[in-house]
């Protein structure tokens, strides 16, 4: 069930995130790695705020330590999200697709790190 929440909250990231990303692309200019950084910020609030109230309910602790943890993760998903948009921007992709994909691909690296660490009973 916890996997399912966190895929429903999920997706309204992701869809947050191609939103505020295809934004500042296309609609301000913006370089892909400015769009994606400012991108991550709203969507990882986003999720932050979904899965303490909804996903992970039972296992909230003190707001801020468990904010910290999440932001942590949240930190290395992006390193490794940024990493791969990078890679297939090189490679000839559009943007907004590469960021597609990225978001995707790091999703089970995002859950996990959440599920054993940010909120741990």
């Amino acid at each position: 069930m916890q996997l399912a929440k966190f895929g429903a909250v999920g997706a309204t990231g992701y869809v947050v995130n191609l939103a505020v990303y295809t934004a500042l692309l296309r609609g301000a200019g913006w370089h892909y790695a400015y769009a994606a950084t400012v991108s991550f910020l709203v969507a990882v609030t986003n999720n932050y705020l979904w899965n303490r109230i909804w996903t992970f309910r039972d296992q909230r602790g003190h707001v801020g330590f468990q904010g910290m943890r999440f932001f942590t993760v949240a930190l290395v998903a992006y390193g490794a999200n940024l990493g791969i948009l990078s890679a297939l921007i090189a490679f000839g992709m559009d943007k907004v697709v590469a960021q597609a994909i990225a978001i995707v691909l790091v999703t089970p690296l995002n859950f996990v790190g959440n599920k054993l660490w940010s909120f741990r009973r």
